[in-house]
């Protein structure tokens, strides 16, 4: 379709266009909707026809956004071509959103006095800021650095909702998971909640639910400018900078555009609904999501610092550092550099894989009996990546590295040899961000113990499996922190209460207990040694 033919003169032809929609295809329908905006934004129609038209979009659009993400939430970094592509889509739709619902304001022609106005200006305002909040968080779900101006754009809106007296005027969401009825200063809050949750530690799954907790309960949570100086709250939100809430910066003098939250009522919440997930009250009974109850309370209680403000002291303190860490990914590079050579079947027999077997059949006309039958060597030249270290605690480090080398995954289990060491070591990246340069920035959490690459496989071999063994790490006990032994597993392997044959320097066995810590690819579990 030509974007320059495509009109969009009244409410009558955008209703067609919108009710067309090829929803069943989202990257189809997604093009028309762009299409779509940019016509209402080039030429727009009367101002209520133009707000009518982006209010029966709303839910055609989301859906469709939302099947579109999809394909590069969770995809590690740097994402490729077509997948950036896709991120950059999102983010423009989000923009054109807003965009047309501020056009909207623009051109209105009401009479302030009447009845109407402040809740058709409050829903405007309202629009503007819920779209350009999407944009910050669809950064977040991809990992992303926010580009400059995102929060200044929002704090904007919301500034604006306050000018105009609009700011708590209720506002009905069709969005919403749970309420109907929200305002402008909700939807702002909503964001200030989930950019102070570390969103580039969580998963997309966990950022969704904290997502629907933060707007369902941000109506909890006021706003106020900072009158009192003898009494200086922890946090304020800055309307003139480009950051979200952010701890008071007591060597510089509050300006009038600074807020502080009032959180109270909000924590008095958090711990009702923890002490009903304490008492065994299904999630699902407390509009929290489908989820189980362990994780609800593991993440609410995980919240709960953040959104009632309160400091979090850290367990282990940074050290700024220089220098540089090798990294590598995958258990067959992992198993490799930890060991420091190749892992070869412990098994006495001889035992050939699938290409093997089907490379002996093919060319089993040209083999000489008398040849000693040779096969070819597993790889040994696997790569690594040179980060550099930002910073260090007990726990763990921060890196950073240009885009050029292998794409990086949340959750995902690393080999590290430290920048003051000699020896490679098992961790977890627990926070990724991709930078606007196309570089990475990693904090990484060490696993407990030292590393030693076996070999494990089931003990009692399911039907249509393989005897072979497979790469797994063996993980020290660290008595001081209360840490047993433990063993790393590549997904799929474990099933609670069965047996692993393991192979080191001899070949033992293990009765498989509990997971200790999962990540995207791997499982650490507890054992007992049978």
């Amino acid at each position: 379709m030509n974007t320059k033919a495509l009109m969009i003169s009244d409410l009558e032809s955008g209703t067609s266009f919108i009710n067309r929609l090829p929803l069943a295809n989202p990257a189809a329908a997604e093009q028309q909707l762009m299409q779509f905006l940019e016509a209402l934004l080039e030429t727009p129609p009367d101002p209520r026809d133009l707000f009518a038209l982006l209010e029966q979009v709303r839910v055609p659009l989301s859906f469709v956004e939302e099947e579109m993400a999809a394909r590069y939430h969770n995809k590690p970094l740097p994402l490729p071509n077509q997948e950036e592509e896709g991120f950059q889509r999102v983010i423009e739709i989000w923009r054109r959103m807003a965009r047309a619902y501020a056009s909207c304001a623009e051109q209105e022609e009401v009479d302030a006095d009447s009845p109407e106005y402040a809740a058709h200006i409050a829903t405007i305002l309202h629009r503007c800021i819920f779209y350009s909040g999407m944009v910050i968080l669809e950064h977040y779900r991809a990992r992303r650095e926010l580009s400059a101006g995102l929060w200044i754009d929002l704090h904007g809106y919301y500034a604006s909702a306050e000018e105009w007296g609009v700011a708590t005027v209720p506002v009905v969401n069709a969005l919403e998971h749970v309420q109907q009825t929200t305002h402008c200063a909700a939807a702002y809050v909503t964001l200030l909640l989930i950019d102070v949750a570390s969103p580039y530690s969580q998963s997309v799954r966990d950022l969704n639910l904290i997502r629907r907790w933060a707007a369902m309960w941000a109506p909890l949570v006021s706003l106020t400018p900072v009158r009192d100086e003898i009494e200086i709250p922890g946090f304020v939100v800055e309307l003139m900078r480009d950051v979200g809430m952010h701890p008071t910066p007591y060597h510089e003098e509050l300006s009038p555009d600074t807020r502080r939250l009032d959180t109270t009522r909000l924590a008095m919440q958090l711990n009702q609904t923890l002490n009903q997930l304490r008492q065994r009250i299904p999630p699902s009974q407390l509009n929290l999501g489908e989820e189980t109850g362990s994780h609800v309370t593991k993440l609410l209680t995980m919240l709960s610092r953040p959104w009632t403000q309160s400091t979090v002291p850290r367990k282990f303190r940074r050290f700024p550092t220089s220098g540089q860490t090798r990294v590598a990914v995958g258990f067959e590079a992992m198993h490799f550099f930890i060991s420091g050579k190749e892992f070869i079947q412990p098994d006495t027999a001889e035992t050939y894989s699938r290409d093997q077997f089907n490379q002996l059949f093919t060319f089993r006309h040209m083999a000489d009996p008398a040849q000693q039958l040779v096969i070819e060597k597993p790889k040994t030249d696997f790569p690594f990546d040179r980060w550099e270290v930002i910073n260090h605690s007990a726990s763990g480090f921060r890196l950073s590295r240009s885009s050029v080398g292998q794409r990086m995954g949340h959750s995902q289990l690393l080999a590290i040899c430290p920048h003051d060491g000699g020896q490679f070591i098992l961790a977890q990246i627990s926070w990724l961000m991709q930078e606007q340069d196309g570089g990475l920035i990693i904090g990484v959490a060490t696993l407990p113990g030292m590393p030693t690459a076996v070999g494990v496989r089931h003990s009692v071999i399911p039907r249509g499996g393989s005897d072979r063994f497979l790469r797994a790490f063996l993980m020290s006990g660290v008595p001081a922190i209360g840490e047993e032994s433990s063993l790393v597993l590549p997904i799929g392997v474990y099933h609670a209460s069965q047996l692993l044959d393991v192979a080191s320097d001899t070949i033992w066995q293990v009765k498989m207990k509990n997971i200790l810590q999962r990540g995207v690819d791997f499982e650490r579990i507890s054992y007992e040694r049978v």
